[in-house]
């Protein structure tokens, strides 16, 4: 399976190039590490959601909303490609909501997440005319609907529904089974008495329900179950109050591939079978069909990025098993990219500054933090005389990179850059060590 973008190439001097630019002058202009997006190639996998989804359930005569899920990194520049390519966009906080505002997405097009949202995120998004707000409790049903009042406004909302049906990869991000922060489950009936909450409430208007299952989903199983259990909650609802419920949202997860023996989950293929299995649900019931959102996120902006670093300090290490493991040390690490140590994420890299003859041996990418764990890559085939200067590129890191990136050993959070058509331009600027010092309150 592809893990770089598109536009991707390597010149016969084995240097790396994205969307027309050498990671040589990346590097030069902007220094490591360094993220890079293919915008070319964002907008492309942003389009194939919409394209494929749009085709897959209008030959049900049924209407889809693409939402692309914020988190997995956002920028002000980023929510204007999304408002360009007609997608809407979720976010799941006061700052994720103000960048998609200074992106000029309209805000009927967004939708506020949050398990504990604070009430000026709730003010805000009421007072700018947010299209959906996903409430997740019976505490955040009251206050909302206390809010929408005081301000003589009515909140649309959809209720997080916990379907129980477990999916993903690391337990930390399956999102659906009882026992975590999110949602309100539907085997107990407390999605049904919030969603009846919500029916009820003057300051409400219950548009509909929602679920999201967890990430890096493989199997259409799981989404053919949970939209089959959402559609009878739907079904079973609006019998018994007559309510209309327009809406149903199915979440996200769809895997990508961050290794080159990994597989993904196309748009191409995903989104016939779950229109089919919405079918096989909807088509029994019978009435008017809702109109689907769903959640693509990390499926957008994984593959559309990488990460450039520049390598170090190289050692060989003997293992106790026998042979020995080259280490690369760069010049980020796991303030940069978290995923590995949080979830044992896996990801490829390459030298991509010149070309190499030497033989390839078993390497681990670490970073310059003081943990044993700061590592990027765990496992991967890298030449034996890589050295100190190298560029190293790390496939597949567009989504949860920089929006999970920290400050840890006070280290300077890297730039975001755009390229495409032989150009770069800044989406995110690099931390400075101003910025580092004006955070900090001196003492008298």
């Amino acid at each position: 399976m592809p893990v770089w973008s598109s536009s991707v190439t390597r010149g016969d001097d084995g240097v790396l190039a994205v969307g027309g630019m050498d990671v040589r002058t990346l590097a030069a202009e902007h220094g490591t590490p360094l993220y890079v997006v293919d915008e070319a190639d964002f907008r492309v996998r942003a389009a194939a959601f919409r394209d494929h989804f749009t085709a897959a359930f209008g030959r049900h005569r049924a209407k889809v909303d693409v939402f692309y899920a914020g988190k997995a990194f956002l920028a002000s520049q980023v929510a204007g490609w999304m408002r360009e390519e007609d997608l809407c966009l979720d976010v799941a906080s006061r700052g994720e909501l103000e960048i998609a505002l200074r992106g000029g997405m309209p805000p009927e097009r967004i939708g506020l997440h949050g398990n504990n949202k604070a009430e000026d995120e709730l003010r805000r998004a009421l007072s700018v005319g947010v299209g959906r707000i996903i409430v997740d409790s019976f505490t955040e049903i009251e206050v909302l609907d206390a809010l929408a009042r005081e301000m003589g406004v009515t909140a649309p909302v959809l209720v997080r529904v916990t379907t129980g049906v477990h999916a993903g990869g690391h337990e930390y991000i399956a999102t659906s089974h009882e026992d975590q922060k999110f949602g309100l489950s539907l085997a107990s009936g407390a999605a049904y008495d919030a969603m009846l909450a919500c029916h009820d409430a003057v300051g409400l208007n219950l548009l509909g329900i929602h679920t999201h299952i967890g990430s890096q989903i493989l199997s259409i199983d799981a989404f053919r179950e949970s939209a089959d259990r959402m559609l009878r909650l739907r079904a079973a609802f609006m019998a018994d109050t007559g309510a209309a419920l327009p809406e149903v949202d199915l979440g996200g997860g769809y895997a990508i591939a961050y290794t080159e023996d990994a597989e993904a989950l196309e748009p191409s293929v995903a989104a016939y079978e779950i229109a089919d299995a919405v079918a096989s649900v909807m088509d029994p019931i019978g009435g008017e069909w809702p109109r689907f959102s769903i959640e693509p996120g990390r499926a957008i902006a994984g593959p559309a990025g990488l990460t450039v670093y520049t390598v170090g300090v190289t050692k060989d290490v003997k293992l106790d098993e026998g042979g020995s493991r080259q280490y690369v040390a760069v010049d980020g690490g796991m303030s940069d990219n978290p995923r590995t140590i949080m979830y044992g994420a896996e990801y490829h890299a390459e030298v991509a500054s010149r070309v190499s003859d030497a033989p390839l041996t078993l390497s681990r990418v670490v970073g310059k933090h003081c943990e044993s764990g700061d590592i990027i890559v765990r496992d991967v085939q890298l030449p034996e005389d890589t050295r100190r200067g190298d560029l190293l590129a790390v496939a597949a890191t567009g989504a949860y990179g920089r929006s999970m990136a920290s400050t840890y050993n006070a280290a300077l959070r890297p730039a975001v850059v755009a390229v495409r058509d032989g150009a770069s331009k800044v989406l995110v600027r690099r931390d400075t060590l101003e910025d580092l010092l004006s955070w900090d309150v001196a003492g008298d």
